[in-house]
């Protein structure tokens, strides 16, 4: 299946200023089958190391960081060639192995002219613990679950990926394309974007069976909890606050509540859960701002915050949401008062913007911005609404705080693509092109 981060790598390939590079993101998102197929692609042949399946691999970086002698004896092991340029090493599970992660300093500086690529499932929470990190002497690369264009593509809608990446206007979609949009959009809600979870859907059209593939991967993620989670005695924080999940978005205002993760519950004794869960890829963060005001990193408010799952596909499997709801005309996209839609949102919109997104809400003047942005120098204030109802008040009073400083205002839905005024309505399925829609509002100016 085709993902667009392949063209990161190929730039990360070409680049003169490249660094090892290692790929972020949670369990089952592709991290491997992305790089061997990166490696196919762009290279004479590929070295991949898992250190995991095999730890006698260790062994080569105990005693020594000298890639001349590392080298060949990865490549005697693996009975390849390895040519500067010409081969592409992964390292895979990278985390189990501290010394090859600590080498990568070494590859840098003493072997720019070798490629070298590394992934794990748990590096998040590998590289929050103190350790002789390279600093400065690695890139890094967050893989996420597939886009929703990536999952038209994949299902066979490469004309409607196509009509959404070409359009350069703010016009309505014509019905004869927004309707089937539509569709595939509550399809991929139940589906998400994990690649096992796509596939399977592609091949045999069985809703059941992408149930039992997402139910699979929240059980490998609680038997991680297990495995790797130090001390022992946070793992039952960490499964109470997994566990709370659903009910944390289910509450008409999403801030993260710790009384809901257990009664009783202190931030004190379950925050480094909290934090564990978010170093995983699981679970993230947007925290409250106290202000609109630039850069809006300055602005948080750390004592308040929502969380979103990695996956809005998960996040149903995980909150036991019937797949029938795919029949049943716009139920789905109301289901859990839009926190679906929110989750969907927050994972298209990342990347796009500058910086993490942030969120606003007050009660004297009551209000709520569902997610605030950076963009150009901009604040833009983003409103998500899960169907046709657009009838909210939060963008309408942000305006009259900031007027002066608003540009924009963007606000999500199932209705057309259209700018009213400043208010800038992009289509839920066209969240994957909201920097570029809001620079084609900007550039009119």
């Amino acid at each position: 299946m085709y993902r667009t981060a392949i063209e990161e790598l190929r730039k990360w390939k070409s680049s003169e200023y490249r660094k090892p590079l290692i790929v972020n993101g949670v369990r089952q998102v592709g991290k491997t089958w992305l790089l061997k197929e990166f490696g196919r692609q762009n290279y004479q042949n590929t070295v991949y190391v898992n250190f995991e399946e095999n730890p006698e691999y260790k062994s080569f970086f105990d005693t020594t960081k000298d890639i001349e002698r590392i080298l060949p004896n990865l490549a005697v092991a693996k009975k390849q060639t390895i040519q500067p340029g010409n081969t592409l090493i992964i390292f895979d599970e990278i985390q189990e192995c501290p010394d090859a992660l600590n080498s990568l300093k070494y590859f840098y500086e003493n072997g720019p002219e070798y490629h070298i690529v590394c992934a794990g499932s748990l590096l998040g929470v590998a590289l929050s613990r103190p350790t002789s990190f390279p600093v400065g002497k690695v890139e890094f690369f967050t893989l996420r679950p597939m886009t929703f264009s990536e999952f038209l593509i994949a299902v066979g809608d490469e004309n409607l990926a196509s009509y959404l990446d070409g359009i350069r206007e703010i016009e309505p979609i014509p019905e004869a394309f927004f309707g089937p949009l539509c569709e595939k959009l509550k399809m991929y809600y139940i589906i998400g974007g994990m690649p096992e979870a796509v596939y399977a859907w592609t091949k045999e059209h069985d809703i059941n069976q992408v149930r039992k593939i997402q139910q699979n991967i929240l059980n490998a993620y609680t038997r991680d909890f297990a495995k790797h989670i130090q001390p022992l005695s946070d793992v039952p924080k960490v499964m109470y606050i997994w566990e709370s999940i659903p009910s944390q978005l289910a509450k008409e205002n999403r801030k993260f509540l710790y009384n809901v993760v257990k009664e009783g519950a202190r931030a004190r004794e379950y925050e480094n859960a909290l934090q564990w869960l978010c170093d995983a890829n699981l679970l993230r963060k947007v925290y409250r701002l106290r202000s609109p005001e630039l850069p809006i990193s300055s602005q948080k408010d750390l004592s308040a915050f929502k969380i979103y799952l990695a996956d809005v596909g998960l996040l149903g499997c995980m909150s036991v949401l019937d797949p029938s709801v795919i029949a049943e005309g716009d139920e789905v996209f109301s289901t859990f008062k839009g926190a679906l839609a929110e989750n969907y949102v927050l994972e298209a919109i990342i990347g796009q913007f500058d910086g993490s997104p942030g969120y606003m809400s007050s009660l004297n003047p009551k209000f709520e911005i569902d997610f605030i942005v950076q963009r150009k120098n901009l604040i833009i204030p983003i409103e998500v609404k899960s169907d046709r109802n657009v009838t909210g008040k939060s963008l309408k009073k942000y305006k009259e705080l900031y007027g002066d400083s608003v540009k924009v205002r963007v606000r999500y839905s199932l209705l057309n693509l259209k700018l009213d005024d400043d208010v800038l309505n992009i289509p839920l399925f066209m969240a994957d092109h909201s920097a570029r829609l809001v620079d084609l509002v900007l550039g009119k100016e």
